[in-house]
């Protein structure tokens, strides 16, 4: 651990977000000054219960703020050197960043080869066929599947969200909720996988996950969000040792929910991180 933790710290960051603060219908603030980093080649989560902000911050990143009528009114969203902010998603895409979205979003009137084509619609190279052997070579019961996407099992149609996302060949991946309805077997299986495509294709990974434990033991670098704002970051042994990490989002572990705190208790944790 103290080895990635070196890593993290010396690798050139692939992505910087500045003080950003976005604005839903031109009135709702909902992001509040999220700055952070993430180094190239690496895995980084980003932690925080419902509500929080995690969802809006990938999609400030992403460019999808634009399709539901928000905006990144004040701050900067920098990938590879070039500022992103409040650009279209398909020229994000283009440079780079494929955002896997929570519920999946699969397109399940198609075949699962036809949804894989689909991540590489960007592409102008003629390797598509063999990436698709190479996502198969990830998840051998996608090539099983010859039938409409839409009659896959949840644990399936993530799996065909993820090796969409592949397909484009990016640079960087951002994953909302992988975890999201799997069983703990599932969620295990998923988030191997993950770790196991960052690490021989070198595509950088950003997830915003409810699954704390999980996430952080597959993260070099984590970040922890509440109501709109960035309230503690650290490497993956520092938050795996933080008390207030271990009270608030590791206490159960495995997916399970987390406890219900009474209101004292909240804020003089929110104290401390504050």
């Amino acid at each position: 651990m103290a080895a990635a933790a070196e890593r993290i710290e010396t690798k050139p960051s692939i992505l910087s977000v500045n003080n950003i603060e976005v604005v839903y219908d031109e009135v709702i603030l909902v992001l509040r000054g999220v700055s952070l980093e993430v180094p190239e080649g690496e895995i980084v989560t980003l932690l925080g219960p419902n509500g929080a902000g995690k969802s809006t911050t990938l999609k400030a990143i992403s460019g999808l703020l634009k399709t539901e009528r928000g905006e990144v009114t004040r701050g900067s969203v920098n990938f590879m050197g070039e500022e992103i902010s409040n650009r279209d998603p398909e020229a994000i895409v283009r440079r780079g960043i494929f955002q896997v979205m929570e519920g999946r979003r699969i397109i399940g009137d198609m075949t699962v080869i036809e949804n894989l084509r689909l991540g590489a619609f960007t592409r102008r190279d003629g390797q598509v066929r063999d990436d698709i052997e190479r996502v198969f070579s990830y998840f051998p019961r996608l090539k099983e599947r010859t039938g409409l996407a839409g009659y896959l099992s949840g644990g399936e149609q993530q799996m065909l969200a993820i090796g969409r996302a592949v397909m484009a060949r990016p640079k960087m991946i951002l994953l909302d909720e992988p975890s999201m309805g799997l069983s703990p077997l599932l969620v295990k299986e998923v988030f191997n996988i993950i770790h196991k495509i960052n690490r021989e294709q070198g595509i950088t990974m950003l997830i915003v996950e409810q699954n704390a434990n999980m996430a952080l033991h597959h993260a070099g670098y984590g970040y922890i969000m509440e109501s709109g704002k960035i309230v503690l970051d650290g490497t993956q042994t520092e938050l795996l040792n933080n008390q207030d990490v271990k009270d608030f989002y590791l206490g159960h572990g495995g997916g399970e929910e987390r406890k219900s705190f009474k209101n004292l208790k909240s804020y003089k944790r929110r104290k401390r991180w504050l």
